[in-house]
């Protein structure tokens, strides 16, 4: 009898989350454009779907440009206009001596899987979901993340640390004050106002000329009948990763989307 219960309560929020899923005409008309994609016909739209989910490959896409050198140690990629911005930003934070380096950028579904499960695998000695919340500390489920966009980076450094004191401290204001006028806005903040999702994060940037864009398909049209294909996708629904993490936004965000 518990296990009819648990199997009808699963119904009714699947059900649930796919009333959720609405037509692509509420966010866009056919022959529009949703940031860098062109939307001509339903094709386009199930591609648009699988592009915000991040099931594409940007390498070699020509929206996508790889970042130089001098931006950046690694080989990473970002889209054509989030580069454009950034290196106006670069430009300008060098002649107020603030060094940027790009650490992270475009990642998509198989990436994301690839950093989920092998910290899914490190935290072996913990029950599933509590396994799944010590993730998402600072790391996405795939389908979930804005790294899958092309849109937002992480910059200088992974340590929150790093950015409260001496050059870290210098960069991160140097940030805060200016980043806005190029477009990027930092994503997770404190939670002292109620945010929830990930922790604090100085140095994940978002460009919201296009990310903004994305967010909207998202929420229209993504459920979490999309969230899958990943060890312990079933939790999206329990962690509420659409409500909490995806729309876990900061206060100038979340303006900035209205």
């Amino acid at each position: 009898m518990k296990k009819l219960i648990v199997l009808y309560m699963l119904s009714l929020i699947t059900f649930g989350c796919e009333k959720q899923v609405k037509s692509v005409h509420h966010v866009l008309k056919i022959n529009g454009r949703l940031g860098q994609l062109e939307i001509k016909n339903s094709e386009d739209y199930y591609r648009a779907k699988a592009f915000v989910l991040g099931k594409f490959s940007y390498k070699g896409d020509i929206k996508f440009t790889k970042v130089k050198s001098i931006h950046s140690a690694k080989t990473l990629y970002l889209d054509n206009e989030v580069y454009d911005a950034f290196t106006k930003m670069f430009e300008a934070a060098k002649k107020a001596n603030v060094s940027l380096k790009i650490i992270s950028g475009t990642r998509n579904f198989d990436e994301q899987k690839a950093i989920w499960e092998r910290k899914w695998n490190a935290y072996s000695n913990l029950e599933p979901i509590e396994r799944s919340k010590k993730i998402l500390e600072f790391s996405s489920m795939p389908s979930t993340s804005r790294h899958h966009w092309g849109t937002d980076m992480d910059l200088n450094s992974l340590n929150n640390s790093y950015f409260s004191s001496g050059e870290g401290q210098y960069e991160y204001n140097w940030l805060t004050n200016n980043a806005n006028k190029f477009g990027f806005y930092q994503t997770y903040t404190t939670k002292e106002n109620g945010r929830k999702g990930y922790n604090l994060e100085k140095w994940h940037w978002s460009y919201l000329p296009l990310a903004s864009q994305y967010l909207k398909f998202y929420n229209y049209n993504i459920s979490y009948v999309d969230i899958n294909g990943f060890t312990g996708d079933t939790l999206a629904i329990p962690n509420k990763m659409i409500t909490h993490y995806v729309n876990g936004l900061s206060k100038k965000v979340i303006e900035y989307n209205k």
